[in-house]
């Protein structure tokens, strides 16, 4: 069960491709960090990163113009 999540980028055209598959979330972490920082970011190419777990449940939402929508800051957002 360590090893149950991936890190998914969404590109401007509507496509999306998975750059970690089943990674500890220390790795998923880590690669989400570069994938929220990178040229296709600065671009505006890569519109959104997020992180699942093995349920396929998002774990973390990053969104261009936004940054990290989830977990929301405020938790009260959540109710």
């Amino acid at each position: 069960m360590d090893n149950e999540f991936s890190v998914v980028q969404f590109f401007e055209d509507g496509s999306h491709e998975y750059v970690r598959r089943m990674v500890s979330i220390g790795e998923a972490v880590k690669a989400a960090h570069h994938y929220t920082t990178s040229v296709g970011v600065k671009l505006g190419m890569v519109k959104r990163v997020i992180i699942t777990d093995g349920g396929d449940c998002c774990c973390f939402e990053w969104k261009l113009g936004e940054g990290v929508v989830f977990p929301p800051q405020n938790l009260e957002e959540v109710k």
